[in-house]
């Protein structure tokens, strides 16, 4: 959160999908651990998600909006790919590039809001779709 912008940009856009990348990729390796520990995955990927929306819904700082619910996409992620089945990890892939296009773009346009306005408050954005239409219209499109 309190990163600079590029660093939260690669963080989001590569960083996150290697640990996605790693549970796919050992899943031939330890078939029976998966299928031992999925009750706990699933368990443990539901009260994150959970947790983390709430958690979302009380920021009123945008950058950590954008981290919170990330961190909710990516047990999202991780409940796919404990499915073990066709659909799920192929559901699961999809969703981490496209989080990965996503949270890098809403990073970026965060980051350009800081560098103009040196807050990340939300409060203090009211009325911006007037001030900046073309940026407003962009953020709602990676929204």
């Amino acid at each position: 959160m309190e990163a600079p912008t590029t660093a939260s940009v690669i963080l989001a856009a590569l960083l996150l999908k290697l640990g996605g990348y790693g549970f796919i990729r050992f899943i031939p390796v330890f078939p029976y651990a998966y299928i031992f520990f999925n009750p706990l995955m699933y368990t443990l990927g539901i009260i994150s998600i959970i947790y983390a929306s709430l958690v979302t819904i009380r920021q009123i700082d945008l950058k950590k909006i954008i981290a919170y619910s990330s961190v909710a996409h990516m047990n999202l992620c991780t409940i796919g790919i404990f499915s073990l089945n066709y659909q799920g990890i192929q559901g699961s892939i999809f969703l981490m590039l496209g989080h990965g296009v996503v949270s890098s773009a809403l990073f970026f346009l965060v980051g350009m809001l800081y560098d103009r306005y040196y807050t990340k408050f939300l409060r203090y954005y009211g009325g911006l779709v007037i001030t900046m239409p073309i940026y407003a219209s962009i953020f709602f499109f990676f929204h």
